[in-house]
């Protein structure tokens, strides 16, 4: 039996449909507060569920016709100020299901558009890297170039100091001898280019010819023979003609000229390194994660968002792994310069070398006239008496010229400083510009994404590789090995880049050089290859080194060291991969990864 009266059904007609639909009640039971409770709450749910579906639907229709009237404009201008044409660019907003790198969704770009963000962000990077590098390079550029100015004018100078002085003092004489001297100064600049110079053979030969000319004129009522000549000079270091005045300039041009052609290739090969690693070989997945950090905002309709500051630390690290590892390196490099620089400024200083040249080299002439009689009776009993020569001494004698005591300039006199400077303010603001160099790569990401330049500096207000928020994953650390967790580039850590690692290896090698020359040692560098121009000058690597070298002592005739031939430390990078690592290096790269050795200082 119903319990509704008719009058109860037709005034539930007149309620609104959610009710009038609600099935009708149940009979009356035996337990009507039960009952009422059971449809109070079945009620209840119900009209929960109608208002979230309602919502959902409101919200849908409403999120569809924003996104659909969303326009372009800003994007479009974007894209013509970096010079894509406007054709085929939407000016709403479309379906992105073709997007490869950006999130799909509705999007501004179409497939072309996202290929011509991929090649400007590859570009946009290398200008990045070669921009951050710019006052780096040229600070080698320039230095290296003033200071190869500054030694080969200090020794025109010195040059000209000592042939102006020594034809005033003895004239004829040694305008008829002049070319002892001249061969002296042609082999030192020789040696400072990179030519097969030893100096202390060379500068022994030079004493050797001085005593026999000058033996000669102090006897010139003798005959000597060729023969006599030679037996002469091998009485040099027992006779000590000179005084010591040969030994202790031995010495300090030996270790001098090592540190000043030493340091001034440091120079060089600092430059070529620096030049080809800033050069970046951009793979693909860093194309991706840098169109993803510099241009998916354009798709997405936020054409002005810059980067959040974290993510592109990431981006940068991954990019520049292989670079970042060449840090330990550079900084071992960076070192060994600036003890060579030390040296230069004290006990290896080249300018205090040179300059007074002719005033030591005068001062043996006056010793060997001192003592010529006690050295032509030695040289008489260990050569044999020589034949006259018919001819009688003048009537002024030689000695007398030479006892014309050398007269040097006085500061006036003196040639201007080389190059306009001195080799201590030169060293000093090398040494300067070397410091700041320290570290360089490792902190390049850093120098890349300063805050404000290229990354957003409100973590809030930034790009975060999908949206407009905050960036939350964790910047990796620098280095190769450490991008496996980058969470933006896919990194090939088993794969080193060929280039970075040939300029490791050349760092290491003139960094050796470098520690040999600053204990007064030579390393003279051999190119198996025997290829290379002579032009420029200064280092003796006008386009690179090899990382091939022979440790030979001062005393030791130098091997191969040419400037066609001691292409030293930056060689390795300039030569093609088809022709072949050097021999050195292939050893080196199978027995130990080059990655993993760390250097140490003898």
């Amino acid at each position: 039996m119903n319990i509704y009266h008719p009058a109860h059904r037709r005034n539930l007609s007149l309620q609104p449909f959610w009710i009038s639909s609600f099935p009708p009640p149940p009979r009356r039971s035996l337990f009507p507060c039960e009952t009422l409770s059971r449809i109070s709450l079945m009620y209840a749910m119900w009209r929960l569920q109608v208002a979230l579906c309602t919502l959902s639907v409101l919200l849908s229709l409403s999120s569809a016709g924003e996104s659909k009237a969303r326009s372009c404009s800003e994007v479009r201008q974007a894209y013509n100020v970096k010079g894509f044409s406007l054709v085929n660019v939407p000016h709403q907003e479309i379906s992105g299901e073709h997007l490869r790198v950006c999130p799909q969704g509705y999007t501004c770009c179409t497939s072309e558009m996202e290929d011509k963000l991929n090649q400007q962000s590859k570009l946009e990077f290398e200008n990045l890297v070669e921009e951050n590098s710019h006052n780096m390079r040229t600070t080698f550029v320039s230095r290296h170039k003033k200071f190869d100015e500054f030694f080969l004018e200090l020794l025109d100078n010195s040059e000209k100091s000592l042939n102006s002085m020594f034809t005033r003092t003895y004239g004829k004489l040694y305008m008829q001898n002049s070319e002892v001297f001249q061969d002296l100064f042609t082999e030192l600049k020789r040696y400072y280019t990179g030519g097969n110079v030893n100096l202390e053979e060379m500068l022994n030969d030079f004493w050797s010819r001085l005593l026999e000319r000058m033996f000669q004129l102090l006897n010139s009522q003798y005959h000597f023979t060729d023969d006599y000549l030679e037996c002469v000079s091998k009485y040099t270091d027992q006779l000590k003609p000179f005084g010591d005045v040969p030994r202790k300039l031995k010495a300090q041009v030996t270790r001098a000229f090592i540190a000043a052609r030493t340091f001034v290739q440091g120079l060089m090969v600092g430059r070529e390194v620096a030049n080809r690693v800033a050069k970046v070989n951009v793979v693909p997945a860093c194309v991706r994660a840098l169109t993803k950090m510099l241009y998916c905002p354009y798709c997405r309709g936020m054409p002005g968002l810059k980067p959040c500051h974290n993510y592109c630390h990431n981006v940068m690290r991954g990019c520049l792994a292989n670079q970042a590892d060449l840090d330990a390196e550079w900084n071992l490099f960076i070192d060994a310069m600036l003890l060579v620089a030390a040296r230069l400024e004290g006990p290896f200083n080249i300018e205090a070398v040179i300059e007074p040249v002719d005033i030591k080299i005068s001062e043996a002439i006056m010793t060997m006239q001192d003592n010529s009689m006690q050295v032509s009776a030695k040289v008489f009993q260990g050569c044999g008496q020589p034949k006259p020569s018919g001819i009688g001494r003048s009537a002024r004698g030689i000695s007398d010229v030479f006892s014309t005591r050398f007269r040097p300039y006085t500061p006036e006199e003196r040639p201007t400083t080389a190059a306009g400077t001195s080799l201590d303010r030169l060293v000093i603001d090398i040494k300067e510009k070397l410091k700041e160099s320290k570290r360089f790569w490792s902190n390049l990401p850093d120098d890349i994404c300063a805050k404000g330049k290229l990354a957003e500096s409100d973590e809030e207000q930034c790009w975060n590789s999908h949206t407009k928020g905050r960036y939350f994953p964790e910047v990796v650390k620098e280095g190769l090995t450490n991008q496996v967790n980058n969470p933006e580039v896919d990194v090939d850590i088993t794969r080193p880049d060929t280039l970075i690692r040939q300029q490791i290896m050349a760092l290491r090698v003139m960094t050796n050089k470098l520690k040999n020359a600053y204990n007064g040692n030579d390393i003279y560098f051999q190119d198996s290859s025997d290829e290379g121009s002579s032009s420029g000058s200064g280092s003796g690597c006008s386009d690179g080194c090899t990382t091939e070298f022979v440790f030979v002592g001062t005393e030791a005739p130098v091997i191969g060291a040419d400037r066609s031939d001691e292409r030293a430390a930056a060689a390795a990078a300039g030569k093609s991969l088809s022709r072949g690592p050097s021999l050195m290096l292939v050893i080196v790269a199978l027995t130990i990864p080059l990655w993993a050795m760390k250097t140490q200082w003898r």
